[in-house]
């Protein structure tokens, strides 16, 4: 009778043991998701941030560029199809799928600025024209703020994967629905690429 009464005391212990590692996991992962997708949020303030200023930039630029009115078009047609695309991604920052539209949509308007800018290159006096240096200064501090943010986001989602990925959580995590995230890379193609240089 004492025998058996000890194996059911250290029976006992181990299911409350095991019963407080796993609620201490899953907290942990909430936790780490959470916090991950507060950080997609302070990214979607700045990429909204963003969209607004585009119009504007697009407008000045229109009054001097007439005849450029394709690339004009495309720029806002990139900024309608990225704005559509994070929202979707903001709604459920795990979604995977919306996180590769929202980097797809990204570069395609990164693409079409460039193509802006290089347009603005070609004209001095849009370049110098006082609302065009406001509107691009913005446009550059909240580029400035996107890659902060973006960083942020992703050692959030660095630590919540990893921590998923451990022993024990990976044993838990898929049985509590707690999937991979998604990195966010919004870099265009040409920023890593080495420059080319002549002389």
């Amino acid at each position: 009778m004492g025998g058996s009464t000890l194996f059911g005391s250290v029976v006992l212990v181990v299911i409350v043991v095991v019963f407080l590692l796993g609620v201490t996991i899953y907290n942990r992962l909430v936790s780490l998701r959470n916090r991950f997708k507060n950080g997609f949020a302070q990214i979607d303030v700045q990429l909204k941030r963003r969209y607004d200023l585009i119009p504007n930039l697009v407008q000045v630029a229109k009054e001097y560029i007439k005849h450029e009115r394709q690339t004009l078009e495309a720029v806002i047609a990139a900024r309608n199809q990225a704005a559509g695309a994070v929202k979707q991604a903001a709604a459920d920052p795990t979604d995977v799928g919306a996180m590769q539209k929202l980097m797809a949509a990204e570069g395609t308007l990164a693409g079409t600025m460039g193509r802006l800018f290089a347009l603005v290159e070609s004209y001095p006096d849009l370049k110098a024209n006082q609302t065009m240096m406001q509107l691009s200064e913005e446009l550059s501090s909240t580029e400035n703020r996107i890659a902060f943010s973006r960083q942020a986001f992703n050692d959030a989602v660095m630590s919540y994967n990893t921590s998923r990925e451990v022993f024990p959580a990976v044993l838990l995590a898929g049985f509590f629905g707690f999937a991979s995230a998604q990195f966010l890379e919004l870099e265009a193609k040409h920023e890593r690429e080495a420059p080319k240089v002549s002389f």
